[in-house]
C-alpha cells in the first residue's frame, strides 16, 4: 500500500529543522510524498500569538517548491474553527489519501502530549504517528507513553531518530525582532519573504 506522510504544524516560520526531519522520514519510511499542513487556528495558541495563515502557508510553499515529493495543503486554513488533527486526517483519508496508509509526522515533544489532543483515541484509527527526535527529549519519556495510550495505540507510534537541529521558530522570531540574522536557519526564499513582508516586527540582513 502506498504511504503518505502528513506533517502538521504552525510553521511560524517553517525552518530547516522541519524540512530535514521530513526529508529523513520520507526516505526512512519510503513515503510517496510528504504533505505539509499549516494550522489555520492552532488550538493550543491564541490567534494573536501567530502570524496570519496566508503568510505561514506562503513560507511553507516557498520552502518546499523545489522538492519533487513535498507539497503544502491549505486544508486547515480553509476550514473554519480550531485546526484539529482529527478533522484534518478524516478529510485527507476521504480525499487525497483515500486508500493509502497515512503517517502523521510530528516532534517527540508533541507526541508526549498527544492525550491532550482533541479526540486523540480516534486518531489511531486514521493514521500511524512518527515521533521524530528532538533535542532535550529522551527515549525513556517516549516509552512511558505506553501506559497512557495502551498497547494497541502505542504500537502505532514510531519513534524515529533524525538529525538533531536545535532550531525553533520561537528563536527565529525573536532574532528577527531584535534585528539578528536568521540566515542558514531558514531557506533563503523564506528569509527574503520575512524581510520583504516585514514579518515579526523588524527587518533584518
Amino acid at each position: 500500500m502506498t504511504a503518505i506522510g502528513v506533517m502538521g504544524g504552525t510553521f511560524d516560520p517553517i525552518h530547516f529543522g522541519h524540512l530535514r526531519a521530513a526529508e529523513e522520514v520520507l526516505q526512512g519510511f519510503a513515503l510517496e510524498r510528504v504533505i505539509f499542513v499549516p494550522a489555520g487556528e492552532p488550538p493550543h495558541k491564541s490567534l494573536s500569538e501567530v502570524t496570519s495563515p496566508e503568510h505561514r502557508y506562503m513560507m511553507a510553499k516557498l520552502a518546499t517548491d523545489d522538492h519533487p515529493h513535498f507539497e503544502v495543503s491549505k486544508i486547515e486554513i480553509q476550514r473554519e474553527g480550531p485546526s484539529y488533527t482529527l478533522d484534518t486526517l478524516r478529510e485527507l483519508k476521504s480525499t487525497i489519501c483515500k486508500g493509502k496508509r497515512v503517517y502523521f509526522i510530528t516532534g517527540l515533544d508533541a507526541i508526549l502530549e498527544i492525550q491532550t489532543w482533541n479526540g486523540y483515541e480516534q486518531l489511531f484509527d486514521l493514521a500511524d504517528f512518527i515521533a521524530v527526535t528532538r533535542p532535550g527529549y529522551s527515549e525513556k519519556a517516549f516509552c512511558a507513553l505506553k501506559s497512557i495510550l495502551g498497547a494497541d495505540c502505542f504500537a502505532k507510534v514510531h519513534l524515529f531518530p533524525v538529525t538533531l537541529l536545535a532550531i525553533a521558530s520561537t528563536h527565529i522570531r525573536r532574532r528577527v525582532k531584535v534585528g539578528e540574522s536568521i540566515r542558514y536557519l531558514v531557506p533563503e526564499s523564506v528569509r527574503l519573504y520575512i524581510n520583504n513582508q516585514k514579518l515579526y516586527s523588524k527587518t533584518f540582513r
